[in-house]
């Protein structure tokens, strides 16, 4: 069980962070993402510092049980807030989204389940 569990949490880590700096940096990818969905690009910081974040968080996870946990929960939040966003502008390119939420739901359940809060 904890093998499934460090896998996943590590592979939500990676994704997000990889994520956070591509935004912190001012990557044209992201700002492309602002642009589509009508977001200024002015929170791209903040953006960034959220999934930052959440990274760091998961991994602070392995330490501090509940702080990973509260991450991924953090993590679940902002990319349905990122679907809000997609679907308020009717963008139906969602695979990018998918496979970030899918991870960090993922992690969120594999973290309650191996540390026993179901």
């Amino acid at each position: 069980m904890f093998a499934a569990y460090f896998t996943v949490t590590i592979l939500a880590s990676l994704f997000t962070g990889i994520a956070a700096v591509t935004y912190l940096i001012g990557h044209d990818y992201p700002k492309a993402q602002l642009d589509m969905k009508r977001l200024p690009h002015s929170w791209m910081p903040m953006l960034g510092m959220f999934l930052a974040a959440g990274s760091i968080g998961l991994l602070a996870g392995f330490i501090v049980p509940l702080l990973g946990t509260l991450a991924a929960a953090g993590l679940v939040l902002y990319f349905t807030g990122a679907l809000i966003a997609h679907l308020r502008v009717g963008s139906r390119q969602l695979v990018g989204w998918a496979v970030f939420f899918s991870t960090v739901m993922a992690t969120l359940a594999m973290n309650l389940n191996y540390h026993g809060y179901l």
